[in-house]
């Protein structure tokens, strides 16, 4: 992909105010915070250069004959008993316009109906799905597994992340453990039941074949935070807010995606670990409050030569971090003195691959609290403290 439609295509929803003003910056033309200076912000503290832009190195070769095969089960129909009971169909009624004529332009109320799938995981009626399941919805009606009815109420609903908690008038349900989905790995098996076209408490199993799939890999809203699990398992429409189980039948992840029409093997999940950390808040506020360091960055590994000479990076390295392309004027990154063509390579001592991996961490910390960066300006490494910011546009674009 050439470096200009990749600028336009990777920006991160890090709280720019000023996005659709056309005042992007990008890290080659940063003739207003000038990379190869390399003056550092005030309030930073210089670091070793060893701590600085990593470089490759080549992967340790595996010992003949060191590979261990786990034997896995004869069959998956233990853990399928065992979930079934947890999972739900939900099934709802909205409204939207449909065009009477493409020439007078007249719109009618239309009645619609969805069919989606949902989890309990937790026994006093409380259940998990997608956003997009439940979205827009003037009725909505979870059906258990004995076949038991109840009305639905939304209780909190992320639409950047597809999360949504529902609540029936229920209790002493069974509820669905949260597994581990960092502990997760490629070429685990995996297994999937949901609601595939209303054909309820269908059981599909697979592998995981890849983690850490983001917009780049799966086209929906730009404004959203992917890092989706991507598995094999059959997953259709009607699938989406279904659980996705490891082998000691733990969610590892809610379907919500697919690729190719459905059934082609190219299914996705949101990693559980991200849904565990974001239901306080929408237990409790119903939406969830995101912090922001106030930048725009795109991924360190895919600049152009052209860029990495500008930024003035040793030749041949190989680059991790989000490099920074915009900051917003007075805000948290501003403040600390960060600017354009600095590389961000570690969030409160966490490296950083990705630019989504940091939009993920910046934008949960917490509004008001002070993290530390670690940064890398020219061939200076350092390190600074940054206040984070309330993200103010929060809705999907």
């Amino acid at each position: 992909m050439p470096r200009r439609a990749l600028v336009a295509a990777v920006v991160s929803a890090l709280g720019v105010a000023g996005l659709a003003t056309g005042c992007a910056t990008r890290a080659s033309d940063a003739d207003a915070h000038d990379a190869g200076s390399a003056a550092l912000p005030p309030n930073a503290t210089p670091l070793p250069p060893t701590l600085g832009v990593p470089t490759s190195a080549p992967p340790a070769a595996a010992a003949a004959g060191s590979v261990s095969v786990k034997l896995e089960p004869v069959s998956f129909a233990p853990i399928a008993h065992a979930a079934d009971p947890s999972v739900v169909t939900i099934t709802t009624v909205g409204e939207d316009d449909m065009e009477v004529s493409p020439f007078s332009h007249r719109k009618q109320a239309r009645v619609t109906h969805g069919l989606g799938t949902g989890f309990v995981f937790d026994k006093n009626g409380i259940v998990l799905t997608n956003n997009h399941v439940v979205e827009g919805a003037n009725e909505i009606q979870v059906k258990l597994f004995d076949d038991r009815e109840f009305p639905g109420k939304v209780v909190g609903t992320d639409p950047q992340t597809d999360i949504a908690v529902v609540r029936i008038d229920t209790k002493d349900l069974r509820a669905l453990p949260l597994g581990d989905s960092d502990a997760t790995d490629v070429g685990d098996w995996v297994v999937a039941i949901g609601n595939p076209f209303g054909l309820a408490h269908t059981v599909s199993a697979g592998i995981v074949s890849a983690k850490g799939r983001t917009l780049e890999d799966v086209p929906l809203d730009s404004s959203g935070y992917y890092d989706f699990i991507q598995t094999d398992a059959s997953i259709n429409p009607g699938n989406s807010g279904g659980p996705l189980l490891n082998l000691r039948g733990a969610v590892v992840g809610i379907n919500t995606a697919i690729r190719g029409g459905g059934a082609q093997g190219i299914g996705f999940a949101i990693p559980i670990n991200m849904v565990k950390q974001l239901l306080p808040m929408l237990l409790r506020d119903g939406h969830v409050t995101r912090s922001a360091l106030g930048v725009r960055i795109v991924d360190a590994h895919q600049l152009s030569s052209d860029d990495r000479t500008a930024l003035k990076l040793p030749e041949g390295a190989r680059i991790s971090g989000a490099v920074i392309e915009y900051v917003n004027p007075s805000g948290p990154a501003d403040k600390a003195g960060l600017g354009p063509g600095d590389i961000i390579i570690a969030f409160e001592g966490q490296p950083i691959e990705r630019s989504a991996q940091l939009q993920w961490l910046a934008s949960t910390a917490g509004v008001g609290r002070p993290v530390t960066l670690r940064v890398q300006r020219a061939t200076k490494p350092f390190e600074v403290k940054v206040t984070l910011g309330e993200l103010t546009d929060q809705k999907p674009r």
